[in-house]
């Protein structure tokens, strides 16, 4: 006959608390990812707000104001970084804002942007951008994944200077800065896409950008400043 083997109980309590641990494990896991992605969009929100503030005070940025005043929506990205979305390339996180009937600031929706061929023409390996969209096709375009700037809405460099007076000849006009100096930038080829996963952790909800930038809800107190400075910028 086979002897039989005996249960060794310190072994047992290691391996329930080996199974206890894995298992504490897996239930935070899926919670501390939600929690960081809430906090990037906390971050994003509060850094497109810097951006679009600092750039509507910098007297070379007049242009942007008066592009502003006639926008569908906008488009902030705080920091695009050349590197950053694959190897060779560039990209960023940033927000849309979109402008209703009344003329109110609704939003933020989190975007990414990325190519292979964004250029920074001087100023270092980053810049702070803002794009103006001032054609309502092009708007609804980026309400799904997926806008290829340049085949799905076209976008052209904005003047740099004071002037009151601006002409969309495109559906969409950028204004970028890198190191504190204009920088030309081209975005043709660049490929903005939903950043579902900050939209979700931010509203605490699953949210797409027509939940938020159509309908208004969900929203969030938090981006009243964000919208607050948009609305100055535009005026």
């Amino acid at each position: 006959m086979k002897q039989m083997l005996k249960s060794d109980p310190d072994q047992d309590r290691r391996r329930a608390l080996l199974a206890s641990a894995a298992g504490a494990a897996l239930l935070f896991a899926a919670p501390l990812a939600h929690a960081d992605d809430a906090a990037d969009a906390r971050a994003v929100v509060e850094k497109s707000r810097l951006t679009i503030d600092s750039l509507a005070r910098d007297k070379n940025f007049g242009a942007m104001r008066a592009a502003l005043k006639q926008a569908r929506g906008v488009l902030v990205f705080p920091q695009i970084i050349k590197g950053a979305f694959f190897v060779g390339g560039s990209g960023g996180t940033g927000v849309l804002l979109a402008r209703d009937e009344k003329g109110d600031w609704k939003g933020p929706a989190f975007y990414t942007i990325g190519s292979a061929s964004i250029g920074i023409a001087f100023g270092g390996e980053a810049a702070e951008t803002v794009i103006v969209i001032g054609s309502q096709k092009a708007l609804d375009g980026l309400y799904s994944n997926k806008f290829k700037l340049g085949a799905d809405g076209s976008v052209s460099a904005g003047p740099v200077g004071q002037g009151a007076n601006v002409t969309f000849t495109t559906d969409m006009m950028s204004f970028s800065r890198s190191k504190g100096a204009y920088a030309g930038v081209s975005f043709d080829g660049s490929v903005l896409d939903v950043r579902d996963s900050l939209n979700n952790a931010y509203y605490k909800t699953k949210a797409t950008p027509l939940d938020i930038l159509v309908r208004g809800k969900p929203a969030s107190d938090h981006a009243a400043g964000l919208r607050a400075a948009v609305a100055a910028a535009a005026r």
